[in-house]
């Protein structure tokens, strides 16, 4: 079985998330901000790296939350990256509670919590238990 539809799911759910990062690297190029541009443009590589790299086809018996904290951390740096850029939270127009809407994006972590790639696999055991 090749489950192809959930490594769409994965790889495309998780890239696609990174994509504003992109295109606010690609602003502050055009603006001529060059350290934030290729700060960004970083994290985007860094963020592609961690979403094929930890893909859960290529540890099956890992559980999801595990796999998951790569390209959450990678994210709340790409906010960080973001927020510092446009000089802090005031000179962004943000308050402190603003961050507040991060924290349904956490829900992933809790739902899937110890599932795990191979779960609906036939004929793979996890010895590591």
């Amino acid at each position: 079985m090749s489950r192809t539809g959930e490594k769409i799911g994965w790889s495309a759910g998780w890239l696609g998330a990174f994509i504003w990062v992109a295109v606010q690297a690609g602003i502050f190029m055009f603006q001529g901000k060059t350290t934030e541009g290729l700060l960004g443009t970083l994290l985007v590589i860094v963020a592609v790296f961690g979403v094929l790299f930890f893909a859960p086809w290529r540890h099956p018996l890992t559980p999801y939350w595990r796999l998951m904290l790569m390209p959450y951390g990678v994210f709340l740096a790409a906010v960080v990256w973001a927020i510092l850029s446009y000089g802090g939270m005031k000179e962004a127009g943000l308050e402190w509670w603003t961050l507040l809407w991060l924290l349904p994006m956490m829900i992933p972590l809790g739902s899937l919590s110890r599932r795990r790639w191979s779960d609906f696999d036939v004929g793979v055991t996890d010895n590591a238990d």
